[in-house]
């Protein structure tokens, strides 16, 4: 009896590839939408703490979703952690003084999702299949 295994081809591994890149994306702004009114009102009037907690809210929808894709736990750490450390990075200048509060919410936003594919590539056997 002999079995033989498909492989898949390049264009369709990066097909699937940026497919996991979408709904990662799609999972957090779910989570924007339906977690931000859990918040107290006064908490997302702070710039610092509305980053962090518009951070968690992305980060619990995806880490959720790689749950269900059952992911492993190593690595829906390791992106959640991503999720957080531009907004991180951030609050030392913000609270300085040297960034304002809306450059700190776009400039988090914007520095993540690079920061997500970055995690994807270096972890390629997780996602490129």
């Amino acid at each position: 009896m002999t079995t033989t295994e498909t492989t898949r081809t390049t264009a369709r591994k990066l097909v699937r590839f940026t497919g996991h890149y979408v709904e990662m994306v799609v999972a957090m702004l779910i989570g924007m939408v339906a977690l931000g009114p859990l918040w107290p009102a006064a908490w997302l009037e702070r710039p610092d703490v509305g980053a962090l907690v518009m951070a968690t809210n992305m980060t619990v929808a995806m880490v959720l979703a790689m749950a269900l894709r059952r992911h492993s736990w190593p690595r829906i750490a390791e992106m959640a952690a991503v999720m957080y450390l531009p907004f991180v990075a951030l609050l030392v200048p913000y609270w300085l003084g040297a960034v304002s509060g809306g450059t700190l919410m776009v400039a988090g936003h914007v520095v993540m999702f690079p920061l997500m594919l970055a995690a994807m590539v270096w972890r390629r056997a997780e996602y490129w299949h």
